[in-house]
């Protein structure tokens, strides 16, 4: 990551945790969701494989998107928009090459909308285009296991993770 993309994603409160599988990273996507009620950005930053779109599943369960809807990666499509008790704006910036391609997805509708906005590879978002986030970092620990690390920029973070990070205890199969 380069280091105007790091100095972007510093935030204030943070807490880890091991995910044992995509199970339980799931599980903490939907802890989350329950949480949130409408107009949040979540930025997602994980190389290939981290499961990054296996947390938005979950997320998407906590928001109620119907356990029909087919939650995949929008690498090609680059949004997905899901109905849920929120709307969810799945959004994934792998494939941005400029400003102009950015500018093309109208991004702000989404980020300051009522939905949720859970944006893969956040950073890649230019800096400043939001100010208040939630920034949740996925990384390779072992074949299965993942570093969940949930850092809040902005007051209405710092309550979400605050909220969250007191769930934390009793987190295991019963999702």
């Amino acid at each position: 990551m380069s280091g105007e993309a790091n100095s972007k994603l510093k935030t204030q409160n943070s807490f880890s945790v091991v995910s044992r599988s995509a199970a339980h990273t799931r599980g903490w996507g939907k802890r989350l969701g329950r949480l949130l009620k409408g107009g949040e950005v979540i930025g997602l930053v994980g190389e290939l494989g981290s499961g990054k779109t296996t947390f938005v599943r979950g997320l998407a369960e906590g928001l109620e998107v119907s356990t029909q809807a087919w939650i995949r990666s929008p690498s090609f499509t680059l949004i997905n928009e899901y109905e849920g008790r929120l709307p969810v704006y799945h959004i994934d910036l792998y494939r941005i090459g400029s400003a102009a391609d950015l500018a093309e997805l109208s991004l702000r509708e989404y980020l300051f909308s009522d939905g949720v906005s859970a944006i893969e590879w956040f950073e890649r978002l230019p800096p400043g285009e939001v100010e208040a986030f939630l920034l949740v970092e996925l990384a390779h620990v072992a074949r299965q296991q993942r570093r969940l690390t949930f850092a809040a920029q902005g007051a209405l973070y710092e309550e979400i993770i605050t909220a969250l990070g007191h769930r934390q205890k009793g987190i295991g199969a019963r999702q």
